[in-house]
């Protein structure tokens, strides 16, 4: 046989070698690496893609609710506070008090904070379990909250991360930012002041006067609150922030809301 020859005949030889058989590790073995891929996606769609789709509709809808209280007659101003600063000072409304709303129930108030975005318009509801508010991508209120145009703590929580992440930028927050409540009778504005990061169990953020058991409030506070650090539950990051003003609805757009944020 010449050199040529065997080289082919080694060469069919090779062709002919029987394929390896699956076996059962091998089978499971792909079987894991499929699903470990599919896990992975899962967890990119839950954290980034998902969560800005669900921001984006979360807005768009705020915005939404915006334009049909717009649209709707403006109710008659508030009182206006008497003795409210002397000579030329700005006319300032007694804020109307809201009721407390309904486990799971959007409570007909819209978050605002500028320096979220100009596009940032969440919806506020009753509650804050997973399953029936925050999972919805709404703003919670905590059971017992003061309420926006009384003395007292104005409590609310949300995501940080996933379920479009409504306080993903709370740490961002600077002092004096606008934290705008927004509801058909106008709009509730707060003036950040603080952050903190506390356990899990502290409680007392939450109090009329924040970390103040028992303090008689006699002015009118806002406190959010959320998970720290992100994807953690170890801690709590908590924003406080004290009232400014309340802008009659009649009266058009309050200037919190135009102000500009570097």
């Amino acid at each position: 046989m010449t050199d040529a020859a065997d080289a082919a005949a080694r060469r069919t030889a090779r062709g002919r070698r029987p394929r390896r058989r699956a076996t059962v590790v091998s089978v499971l073995g792909e079987l894991l690496l499929t699903a470990g891929v599919v896990v992975l996606l899962y967890a990119a769609w839950q954290m980034w893609i998902g969560d800005l789709i669900m921001s984006a509709a979360a807005n768009d809808h705020g915005h939404s609710i915006s334009a049909r209280w717009a649209k709707d007659p403006a109710p008659a101003p508030p009182p206006v506070v008497p003795h409210a600063g002397g000579a030329g000072a700005p006319v300032r409304y007694e804020p109307p008090v809201m009721t407390a709303p309904q486990n799971g129930v959007p409570w007909g108030a819209q978050l605002h904070v500028p320096r979220w975005g100009a596009d940032y318009n969440v919806t506020i509801a009753g509650g804050v379990t997973r399953p029936d508010t925050l999972d919805h991508g709404w703003i919670g209120v905590y059971p017992g909250s003061g309420m926006p145009g009384q003395a007292g703590n104005v409590t609310m929580a949300a995501h940080r991360t996933t379920w479009g992440k409504p306080f993903n930028q709370i740490d961002r927050l600077r002092l004096n930012d606008a934290i705008v409540i927004e509801t058909p009778q106008g709009w509730y504005t707060y003036r950040f002041r603080t952050l903190e990061y506390v356990t899990p169990d502290s409680v007392d953020v939450l109090d009329p006067v924040p970390q103040d058991p028992g303090a008689a409030a006699g002015e009118k506070y806002i406190t959010l609150t959320a998970c720290s650090p992100l994807y953690s539950l170890a801690e709590r990051i908590v924003a406080y922030g004290v009232f400014d003003s309340f802008q009659p609805r009649a009266l058009g757009l309050p200037a919190s809301l135009k102000e500009a944020v570097s």
